[in-house]
């Protein structure tokens, strides 16, 4: 009997080559089918559940990649960062020799569309359940939950893909045959609409059981149009004016705060509050832990107790140089790391260099092995950063509160805060904000693309995308801008090609 898992992966998206007709004709019992008969509140919950669990998919285990995970793509691709380990493919990224079956390119893919599988089950099935203790209010925040979580697989899929299938509805059949709808259209007709049906809903500001909160839905949409604004959509000021209008409500409607040390988001306690405002679940409690914690800790360190100290992602010697000098963030046991004590020993061993710090569990570290740390998709310090990028695009000159708003953060910094400054300085001062602050979060990434503009760890300016070359020789090309449409997929369905420029 397949898993729930396997059959809204095989059934509701049709996007992987599957043979699964003989479990599709059988008469399941024992869990929720898209034919099963829903008709109590516990039922419409496990629908809207449903949709969170590939949330998980940007930390997901590579298959046959030794301490690969789909988290790694996005931080090899920026040039910023190395790895102890070859077998996570990190030199084919780093010199741009990837291609349609290159690791990570079809786990992203398989994850974002299992997710849009299960929001298209919630959003179809939940409006017609009508059970005692389930309200109309109640059915519309269910949906709201679905809609945001489906806006967003989508804006995973094409900021990285462009042009991709889109898949709004629970297929009735197994045809593969899905054509590619351009990128604007489905932000247009899929991420902006459902992000809008999800802002007119009652859900509570903040949600600190994890659930999308209404301060979820204003930080996503703010990204969604703000990357829309920008180079891969153009839309325009009014977009930028959109998004700085719902970033600003984020800031200032209360309930989120910065935290006031960076180690404070590496204290379990502090899950789903203070800065935190959307993160993927984990627990160290059940199997699906957070991986972080062993893919980052050196390779062979022996500081841990785990069997295997991947050093999976590290950050090169020129993005730690560039840092100004005094900034805190990159200040030992803030956000990297250059030592630590052998678990065994108790002496003090010293690393090659610096290593990231920001998903160290100390206690799975040296005792339980299981991360107990939720992944941060959106919190208060991107979100003001957003503002001060948006409100200076939509208004032609940085405001108070986009000043503010930098300075909070260089603050924490312990850096000096910034004067007045012209529009197109200050616009660099949040993009450098933004690059040190939020530095292996797997945003820098998508703000080169939006950008299209790459800071230079040796020079110090930003380079255009187009041209730029990193420290490890390559230069980036419009081939850049999207990765392929990996080859299992154009394999089974032929609608898919051509292949993105370059593939």
């Amino acid at each position: 009997m397949k898993t729930t898992k396997n059959i809204i992966f095989a059934v509701l998206v049709l996007l992987t080559c599957a043979s699964c007709k003989k479990f599709l004709d059988e008469k399941p019992t024992d869990f929720i089918t898209p034919d099963s008969e829903l008709s109590s509140a516990k039922v419409a919950r496990a629908l809207a559940n449903s949709s969170y669990q590939y949330l998980q998919g940007v930390l997901k285990g590579q298959p046959s990649s030794y301490g690969g995970n789909t988290w790694n793509l996005m931080e090899f691709m920026t040039g910023k960062a190395n790895s102890d380990l070859g077998q996570t493919g990190a030199v084919n990224f780093q010199n741009l020799s990837y291609n349609p079956t290159s690791f990570y390119i079809d786990t992203w893919w398989q994850q974002m569309y299992q997710g849009v599988g299960a929001c298209n089950l919630a959003i179809e099935k939940i409006p017609a359940i009508n059970a005692p203790g389930l309200s109309e209010a109640d059915k519309t925040n269910l949906l709201a939950e679905a809609r945001t979580l489906r806006a967003l697989y989508y804006f995973y899929l094409v900021r990285m893909y462009g042009a991709v299938p889109k898949v709004t509805e629970v297929p009735k059949n197994l045809n593969l045959s899905i054509p590619r709808t351009a990128a604007k259209d489905i932000y247009d007709t899929v991420i902006i609409p459902d992000l809008l049906e999800a802002e007119k809903s009652t859900l509570p500001w903040k949600d600190i059981t994890g659930k999308v909160s209404m301060g979820a839905v204003k930080s996503i949409l703010a990204d969604v149009y703000l990357t829309y604004a920008g180079a891969a959509i153009n839309g325009g000021k009014q977009y930028y004016a959109e998004s700085a209008k719902r970033s600003l409500a984020v800031t200032q409607t209360g309930g989120y705060s910065l935290f006031p040390e960076y180690t404070d988001m590496l204290k379990p306690a502090n899950k789903n509050n203070g800065e935190f405002i959307f993160q993927v679940q984990y627990a160290a409690s059940v199997p699906s832990n957070n991986p972080l914690t062993s893919l980052t800790i050196p390779n062979y360190s022996g500081i841990s107790g785990y069997s295997d100290e991947y050093g999976s992602v590290y950050p090169t010697p020129q993005f730690i140089s560039s840092y100004a000098a005094g900034d805190k963030r990159v200040a030992e046991k803030q956000f990297f790391y250059t030592n630590y004590k052998n678990l065994k020993t108790g002496q003090l061993v010293t690393f090659k260099g610096n290593y990231i710090y920001k998903w160290f569990d100390s206690t799975a570290v040296v005792s339980t092995l299981k991360s107990d740390l939720n992944f941060t998709l959106y919190r208060l310090a991107d979100v003001e950063l957003m503002y001060a990028e948006a409100s200076n695009q939509a208004e032609g000159a940085p405001n108070g509160t986009a000043i503010q708003f930098v300075n909070d953060i260089r603050r924490r910094a312990k850096l000096a805060p910034i004067g007045a400054l012209s529009s197109a300085a200050f616009e660099q001062e949040v993009w450098a904000q933004r690059y040190y602050e939020l530095c292996f979060e797997n945003k820098m990434w998508f703000d080169m693309i939006r950008t299209r503009k790459v800071h230079n760890d040796v020079t110090g300016n930003w380079d255009n995308f187009v041209g730029h070359k990193t420290v490890f020789g390559a230069t980036f090309s419009e081939k850049q801008l999207l990765f392929p449409l990996p080859k299992q997929e154009t394999d089974v369905n032929s609608n898919l090609l051509p292949n993105n420029p370059g593939f």
